[in-house]
C-alpha cells in the first residue's frame, strides 16, 4: 500500500510569483491526481515517465520521475524494458537520452533491492525479524508487533510457499484469532475443510479449539495481522506440518 503523495515544491519554487500555478501543481496534480486510487503509484510512475520521454522531455523533471519511479518498486529490468518498448514508437534519440539518465539511477547498487524489500513497498506494515517461532513454520517467516497493548496485533510475513503447522488456540471461553491480509496471496485452511485463498483484505475469523494452519501461496509473498483474541486460559497447540501432497495441490 502507498504513502499519500505530498509535493511543495510549486509553493517553495513559485508560490511568489505564482500562486495559481503553485497551488495547481501542490494540490491539483500531486494532492489529487497523484493520490487517485484507482491506478497505483508504481503504475503512475510508469505512465509519467513514458508521457515525458514522448514528448522529448529529458531535463530535471524526468529525472525526478525515473527517480520517483525506482523507489516505487520500479526494477533496473522493468525499466530498461519500458524505455526499449517505448523508444520503438518514440524514435532512437530519446530512447538514448532516456537510457543516460536511468543507467544514473539504477545503479548496480539498485539490483541488490530483495524481493523482500519489493514487498516491504506493497505493505503498510513492516514485515520485521525472522519469526521466533520459526521452528513450527515450512520456509521463512517473519514477525513484526503492531500493538502490544489492549489487543495484541502482529504482522506476519511469509516468504512463497512458506506456511505454518497445524495449530489450536485453546481456551476455556472465548480465545481464538483474527486474521486479516495485508499484501500478497495466501491460504487458511480448518481441519477436514477445503482451503481458503486470502488476499489483500480477507478477513479469517478463527474460533478457539479449531484446528487449522495458513501461509503463502507458492509463487507469492504473503501477509496478514494475526490478532489475539483474549480467552481464558489461552494457549496454542503446535501440530503437525502442512503434508507436500496437501499443499501442493493448492495453486
Amino acid at each position: 500500500m502507498s504513502e499519500k503523495i505530498k509535493q511543495t515544491a510549486g509553493r517553495e519554487q513559485l508560490g511568489d510569483f505564482s500562486p495559481m500555478f503553485a497551488h495547481l501543481n501542490d494540490d491539483v496534480l500531486f494532492g489529487e491526481v497523484w493520490n487517485e486510487p484507482v491506478l497505483d503509484t508504481k503504475t503512475k510512475c510508469i505512465v509519467t515517465v513514458v508521457s515525458l520521454m514522448a514528448s522529448g522531455i529529458t531535463d530535471s523533471s524526468l529525472n525526478y520521475h525515473l527517480m520517483n519511479a525506482k523507489n516505487n518498486g520500479v526494477t533496473k529490468e522493468e525499466i530498461a524494458a519500458i524505455i526499449t518498448h517505448c523508444t520503438m514508437y518514440t524514435g532512437w534519440p530519446k530512447g538514448w537520452a532516456v537510457f543516460r539518465l536511468a543507467k544514473e539511477i539504477w545503479t548496480d547498487e539498485s539490483a541488490a533491492l530483495t524481493d523482500k524489500d519489493r514487498f516491504q513497498k506493497e505493505i503498510m506494515f513492516p514485515i520485521g525479524e525472522k519469526n521466533p517461532y520459526g521452528e513450527f513454520f515450512v520456509g521463512q517467516s517473519y514477525l513484526a508487533p503492531v500493538s502490544t497493548e489492549q489487543i495484541p496485533i502482529f504482522n506476519v510475513t511469509f516468504e512463497p510457499g512458506c506456511r505454518n503447522n497445524w495449530h489450536i488456540h485453546h481456551a476455556k471461553s472465548g480465545g481464538g484469532q483474527m486474521l486479516i491480509c495485508v499484501g500478497g496471496r495466501g491460504y487458511y485452511q480448518e481441519w477436514g475443510k477445503e482451503a481458503v485463498e486470502m488476499t489483500e483484505g480477507t478477513v479469517i475469523n478463527i474460533p478457539a479449539e479449531v484446528k487449522h494452519w495458513h501461509g503463502a501461496a507458492k509463487d507469492s509473498w504473503f501477509a496478514h495481522l494475526a490478532i489475539e483474541i483474549k480467552g481464558d486460559d489461552a494457549s496454542t497447540e503446535w501440530c503437525e506440518a502442512v503434508s507436500e501432497i496437501d499443499y501442493n495441490v493448492l495453486k
